[in-house]
Parts: structure tokens; sequence; C-alpha cells
């Protein structure tokens, strides 16, 4: 008998197949500074040098993590690559970048071009929606790794700004006021505990509406991740907008201090936060205490920005005028304790 690549489990077809599936929906992100076509060892893209006086490219790769849990269990593929491009996404804004193109990585261990075609059109659309163009990517069948039905996808995104505009926190100072965006739920951070708490401990149904839930446990939970480029980009055109942190993995606790000098701390009154409830949900059945909660989640605010004293006032009434939800979280104070979180 004379073996094949297909007879060791990988379908050089179903690869085929699957390129033609997302031709479409790559096709839909490109920009005028798209310079090769799908195919290709490399994707081109050209900057137009003349738009920035010292361009600085800011680049940010992620992953979904163990969220890629839900969708298999739901069977639900078309929002898992929206959460790939905002969790490359968000980190470039933190730096006020523009995003320029994106790039994804999928790895199954048997190809089904359909559901290849739900990821990549999930990706495509979070593209559009900031901006920037799906340029390349990779797509590999690996039998024997991945288990029947799960797959892996991480992405890269490169952006761009003027090297005088980055925003580095170097300015930020006690007295400068922080204020916080909403995010959509869960975001693509925690999930770990989620399974662990909903799934392992607790046997709950993905398919099941409870209560003090919109939507079924599985829709609450695979909302996808809420991409911020238009509001927090505009923001930093019109504003003096010190520092940024997207609240990711680490909640809280972690992200926060990364835009300032270890000699200052925030501090946050977190009753002014909207927590969707999802959050309360899952710490009511794993009984988890609040700290821990805000150690993991972003619990209801995905980016914060710091603005000073003087700017914050005018700035909010900005967001407002845009319907723009946003929190006045706190402010910035001397001291080494990074964050201080006032649950009152």
């Amino acid at each position: 008998m004379s073996l094949t690549y297909k007879s060791s489990g990988v379908d050089i077809e179903a690869g085929y197949e699957s390129v033609k599936l997302i031709k479409e929906s790559v096709k839909k992100t490109f920009t005028k500074n798209v310079v090769s076509d799908l195919g290709g060892f490399g994707g081109l893209f050209a900057i137009n040098k003349d738009d920035y006086e010292e361009p600085i490219l800011v680049s940010g790769t992620d992953g979904v993590g163990t969220k890629l849990k839900i969708a298999f269990m739901m069977d639900k593929h078309d929002t898992i690559g929206r959460d790939c491009v905002a969790m490359c996404v968000n980190d470039i804004l933190c730096q006020g970048a523009k995003p320029l193109f994106f790039l994804d990585y999928i790895a199954t261990g048997k190809l089904k071009p359909t559901v290849v075609s739900d990821i990549v059109k999930g990706i495509a659309d979070g593209c559009i929606d900031c901006g920037a163009s799906l340029i390349g990517g990779e797509t590999a069948e690996m039998p024997g790794f991945y288990s029947d039905g799960e797959y892996d996808v991480a992405g890269f995104s490169v952006g761009i700004a003027d090297k005088k505009k980055i925003i580095n926190g170097a300015t930020i100072k006690a007295g400068d006021v922080i204020i916080g965006l909403p995010s959509s739920g869960l975001h693509s951070n925690g999930y770990s505990l989620v399974r662990k708490v909903l799934f392992d401990v607790n046997r709950l149904d993905v398919n099941k509406k409870y209560d003090g839930l919109k939507g079924t446990l599985g829709e609450e939970i695979l909302k996808p991740t809420r991409i911020y480029f238009k509001p927090v980009y505009d923001i930093v055109q019109k504003f003096n907008v010190k520092g940024i942190s997207h609240i990711t993995g680490g909640g809280f606790y972690e992200n926060i201090p990364r835009m300032f000098e270890e000699n200052l701390t925030a501090k946050i009154d977190t009753s002014v936060i909207e927590t969707p409830p999802i959050f309360d949900f899952i710490r009511k059945l794993g009984n988890i205490e609040i700290d821990e909660m805000y150690n993991t989640f972003n619990m209801g605010v995905g980016m914060v920005l710091v603005v000073s004293k003087d700017d914050s006032s005018q700035l909010m009434k900005y967001l407002d005028e845009v319907n723009e939800k946003a929190f006045m979280l706190g402010e910035i104070v001397e001291g080494n304790d990074g964050v201080i979180l006032c649950h009152e």
C-alpha cells in the first residue's frame, strides 16, 4: 500500500477549499495600502511616510485562550476570530497606535473548511471594525496533536504612531483622573476559572438560561471581546491622554499599574462600575472573593484611561455627547501599592 499525506491525516484538498471559502471575507478588509494578494509567502503593506514625522511601528500578539472551549461546546465559531483581533488591537491601542494590518494562525487536528471559514469571517469582521487589513495567515492541520473538533487561534497586529504622540505613561502624576470604558462581558480572560466554576463544579448547561442572565449561559460567556479602536483612537486625537491600560489577564491589579511609574498608585472606586450580571453569577457559584474577581476579570471595565484633572470633565462631556458610556473610576495618588480598590 502506497502512503500519502492524506492517509497520514493531512487533507490538502480541504486546505484548498478553506482558502476558497475565506477569500471573500479577507478581501473585504483590504485597504489601498495592501499591495499583495492572497496566496503569497508574505503580505505586503505600504506605509505613507508623509503622514508621520517619525513613524513608529507598534506590534502585539495574542490568542483567545481557553474561551475556545466554549466555542467547541456550542459548535459556534463565527465570533472567536473577533476575540483574537480585539486582544491584539486593544493592546497596541494602549500606545496610541492606529492598526494597520493583522495576521492570523489557526491550528487544528482535522481541517474543516466551514469551521475555518467561520473563524476567519470573525477575524475579518474585527479587522474591518478597527480599519486593519488581514494580509496573511496560516492554517495548520496537525493530526494527533489536537483532539477532534478542537483548534487554536492566535493573531498578530501591527499599528503605527508618530513618535512624539506615543502614549507611555511618563507624564502621569498624582492628581490625574482615571476613566474607564465598559466591557462587553468577560472578554477573553479568566476562562480557566470560568470553566472550573460553571462546568467542573456546578455542571451547568451552556444551552440553558439561568436567572439573572439575559441570554443562555453559552451566549453570555461567548460574547466577543469589545474592540476599542473607534472610541479610544478618537479620544487620543482630541485629548491629552497620558496613559491607557487594557484590562486583560490579571484584571485590575496587574494591568493598571503597567501604565505608570512604581511610585504611583491608582485609587479606584468600584461602586461606580456597572458590572454585567455574568460576573456576580460566577462569583456566587464559585464562592470567589471579590479581590480575586478583580485580580482575574475585567469586572465590566475593558479599557482604562488617565487624563489630567483639568481634562477629565471635558472628556466625560465629550463621551456623553457621542453616546459613549464611561465611568469616572478615581485618581492617581502617591504610593507604591499599584492599585487600591474601594468597594463601598
